[in-house]
């Protein structure tokens, strides 16, 4: 080729091939290689059993090829075979080869038809080959056999596009000259990802099973049906030759006979068969390397970098190297204490955008979780004041009190402080559940050393578990450090005297009118179909009312609904449905909204609905109690008070108020930073401080860097890629790109791929009375008359005139053809004046050809439109 650099682009690209497909990816390169694209029987299998001149492919009626051949040409001097999924085994019978491509394609597609888009590597060295990389796709069928799917049609055409989609694929459209060329379902799918044609070769085959009288020299001469890189034209064996073991150089040699010896080839033998489709190809590809280029450097670059930071760790690692184990374990634990820490204090780098985790789930807990558990058990109203009323007649026993007992006050406030055992060390298990979670991501990173990663989530979670217990015994103290002494001198606390005076304060006193508490986005989740469905609103609580808005401009309001008498339920959600509902009602029975007594309101997640039902807390609208539980109130209530009692109550009820306020105050103070301090920051400590010692002792360092054999196969891998990355930079770099390569063939007149087959002809079959202009013997084309009198050169412009004259220049066969009337189908489209094939130092034709524009196309629409 004149570019040895080029040659061995083609074997880098191999490499590449071979490195991605061993790592199950492509690293989103797509590397030039060939498709080859065509019908069941198309003679696919057979043109590349040509190039390697050996029998190595399956053969049988049907659908044979059902797994995409990756088929690496390698020229060597020595023949043998290799697949990648049998790394380090050299096939050097063939036939042999054919038996492991049958049995790797059963083992994935099954035994019965099936197919599958995983394909095959296999490269093939051998004296007899130039370098070339294509891939053999299954033949397009129309009807499933066996296990096929119904839809297999469709299933095989997606295949194939997925891989001549790419831009950096050439496509092999390959065609038996036995069936209507226009009807071609390798062209129409080319053309479909391929408009301009730039990377669609034509062949054609079975060229010595055409009808007698018949020929497709018009179309190997690019003049009917053109594409832009033209057509080649091969003989393949037969059924007979293949099953009688046809020697494939015998075959190649009848071939090139074949040709030779055609009246209608002859004089383009040169540039057909399998020899010289193999060079084409070969040139195709190199040139088609050479264009893509720049953007091959530029993915390279990109992909080079992507990986530097990744094989870093790689590069000097060496696995029985103790002191690169001791190096590796303080980093990856030093890295561990950091992300653990990142994670809970809070980073800019890594951020997490999909949903709260760490440090900002803890202090959802702190903020919203715990403060809601203890509302909750604020609403209980009716129960309190029975309780408050029988400890006011127990203290009085057989007397009638006159005034109201402080020991009753003492008594229902300690009652009060003991329940908030229960939500502050659910509190506790919270924290401790997403720490745990927090452990387990952060030692992900050590999963290339499993022991070392299972100790490390032991020894961090045993030490979590320690402070727990002891960050529960906290909590339980500084609650019996409350119940130890009730402190009614608190400045908060108002006292006796104000009792009452307070109580009248609270009911007179109101919410800010237009504090807004929270807003965001709900679901109505129980609108019916008819009336819309559900549907999506921006809300907004306020103190005094809950809104809902068309969307988050706040501009067209939907609705109000006034707080008063609203409660809260929980609702299950539907068996379909993926999201969390909670309801909003009117506790007299009234419709909330239009003719619905309640408001199905649906969150994405658990946790939001939480946070909404805390919102609504803070807002007073309070959570349902049980039915049964209302029922049992309602019945011990009735009980009669008399007036002083009830005054009692009244006084008791709001010195509670105020003192569990102040203590709840408190209680939410502490309880985040008695978590933080006995539990989270010791973790962090121990950590940075004893993990390593903790280590050491739980097993040797040996144990605990053994490497997984996933990591070591993934390192190797890794490693391979990235050298066969910057190999193929530098091989890149060092290509001549002032070399002269072809140039791309002119644009061809193809609108003949869009038109449907019911419009074309069959080019193939060319009969004498319409396709000879005037004058011209008819006999001289066909097969019984024997040969022109003297072969036409290949360069020569005597295409466009009649082959048995040769001494007739090409002008002339214009100014014969001048009648714009007369037998227009010998005419090529105007651009297609010299096929593809023809070398780049053969002149073309003569400008001199002034007469050209008198021929008048539109009488051949059924040709060419």
């Amino acid at each position: 080729m004149g570019n040895r650099g080029m040659e061995e682009l083609i074997l880098l690209i191999n490499k590449l091939q071979d490195a991605f497909s061993s790592i199950g990816q492509n690293c989103h390169l797509d590397l030039p290689q060939i498709a080859v694209v065509g019908g069941q029987s198309a003679g696919k299998s057979s043109v590349l059993e040509n190039f390697v001149g050996r029998d190595f492919l399956p053969r049988g009626s049907g659908i044979v090829t059902r797994r995409p051949l990756v088929l690496q040409l390698i020229f060597s001097n020595t023949e043998h075979a290799e697949f990648l999924h049998c790394k380090n085994k050299k096939f050097t019978d063939f036939d042999e080869v054919r038996r492991e491509i049958e049995a790797e394609t059963d083992r994935v597609t099954g035994t019965n038809k099936g197919i599958s888009a995983v394909p095959i590597n296999l490269r093939v060295y051998s004296p007899h080959v130039l370098n070339l990389t294509l891939i053999d796709l299954p033949g397009i069928t129309k009807v499933p056999v066996g296990d096929q799917p119904p839809d297999i049609e469709y299933q095989i055409r997606d295949m194939i596009l997925q891989f001549i989609s790419r831009e950096s694929t050439l496509i092999l459209a390959v065609t038996p000259a036995n069936m209507d060329l226009a009807n071609s379902d390798a062209l129409k799918m080319a053309k479909e990802v391929d408009p301009q044609g730039l990377r669609t070769i034509g062949v054609i085959t079975k060229l010595d099973l055409m009808d007698e009288g018949t020929d497709a020299r018009d179309i190997l001469e690019n003049k009917l049906l053109p594409l832009r890189r033209g057509y080649i034209g091969v003989v393949n064996r037969s059924q007979k030759d293949i099953e009688g073991r046809k020697d494939i150089r015998a075959a190649m040699a009848a071939e090139r006979k074949f040709f030779l010896s055609h009246p209608a080839y002859r004089h383009m033998a040169d540039r057909m068969g399998t020899p010289h489709l193999q060079k084409a190809l070969n040139q195709q590809l190199t040139n088609h390397i050479r264009e893509s280029l720049p953007a091959l450097r530029s993915k390279l670059q990109s992909q080079v970098l992507s990986l530097e930071k990744e094989v870093e760790e790689y590069k000097n690692f060496r696995p029985d190297d103790p002191t690169r184990k001791t190096k590796a374990l303080l980093q990856m634990v030093q890295q561990f204490g950091v992300d653990f820490e990142k994670r809970i204090e809070g980073s800019g780098d890594q951020v997490d955008t999909l949903e709260l985790s760490g440090g900002a789930r803890i202090n959802r807990i702190f903020h919203e979780r715990f403060p809601f558990e203890l509302v909750k058990m604020e609403f209980d109203e009716k129960d309190l004041r029975r309780e408050i009323s029988y400890a006011i007649k127990n203290i009085h026993g057989v007397r009638t009190g006159l005034f109201t007992p402080d020991m009753a006050f003492e008594a229902i406030v300690k009652k009060q402080i003991v329940k908030l055992k229960e939500p502050s060390l659910k509190c506790v298990d919270l924290v401790v559940s997403e720490l745990t979670a927090v452990i387990k991501k952060c030692s992900q990173k050590l999963s290339s050393y499993p022991r070392l990663q299972e100790e490390t989530e032991r020894i961090v979670t045993t030490h979590i578990r320690e402070r727990e217990g002891k960050t529960k015994d906290q909590i339980l103290l500084l609650i019996d450090i409350e119940l130890s002494y009730i402190n009614t001198n608190h400045e908060d606390f108002i006292g006796f005297a104000n009792a009452q005076q307070r109580s009248t304060q609270l009911n007179k006193k109101r919410a800010i009118p237009n504090q807004v508490i929270r807003k965001g986005w709900l679901t109505i989740n129980n609108i019916s179909l008819m009336k819309g469905g559900s549907k999506e609103y921006w809300f907004v609580l306020t103190a005094e009312a809950l809104s809902w808005y068309k969307d988050e401009e706040e501009k067209e309001k939907k609705y109000m609904l006034p707080l008063d008498n609203l409660k809260i339920r929980d609702v299950e959600k539907g068996f379909m449905s993926t999201k969390h509902i909670f309801a909003v009602f009117n506790t007299e029975q009234r419709n909330v909204y239009k003719d619905l007594r309640q408001i199905e309101l649906a969150c994405d997640s658990q946790e939001e609905v939480d946070s909404w039902k805390a919102s609504f807390l803070r807002a007073g609208v309070y959570p349902e109690k049980d039915q049964a539980e209302n029922e049992e109130g309602t019945q011990e209530n009735t009980f009669s008070m008399d007036p002083q009692l009830e005054r009692q109550v009244e006084t008791i009820r709001n010195l509670v108020d105020s003192y569990v306020a102040i203590i709840n105050k408190s209680i939410r103070d502490l309880m985040p930073k008695t978590i933080m301090h006995i539990m989270i920051n010791n973790t962090k400590a121990f950590i940075h401080h004893e993990l390593l010692a903790y280590l050491y002792s739980s097993a040797d360092q040996t144990s605990l860097m053994e490497e997984s054999a996933e990591q070591a196969q993934r390192r190797d891998e890794m490693l391979r890629m990235y050298h066969a990355l910057k190999d193929a930079l530098n091989i890149i770099g060092d290509i001549s790109t002032s070399t002269v390569s072809t140039p791309m063939p002119p644009p061809v007149d193809d609108t003949w791929l869009q038109s449907s087959s019911s419009h074309s002809p069959t080019p193939q079959r060319r009969p004498v009375s319409s396709v000879h202009p005037p004058g011209r013997p008819p006999a001289v084309r066909g097969p019984t008359p024997g040969p022109p009198l003297i072969p036409m050169p290949v360069g020569t412009t005597a295409s466009f005139s009649a082959p048995p004259i040769p001494s007739r220049p090409g002008s002339q066969g214009m100014f014969a053809n001048s009648d714009p009337f007369s037998a227009p189908p010998q005419i090529p489209s105007r651009p297609a004046r010299i096929p593809p094939g023809v070398p780049p130092g053969v002149p073309r034709r003569p400008p001199a050809a002034p007469s050209r524009p008198t021929i008048i196309r539109p009488t051949e629409p059924s040709l060419l439109d």
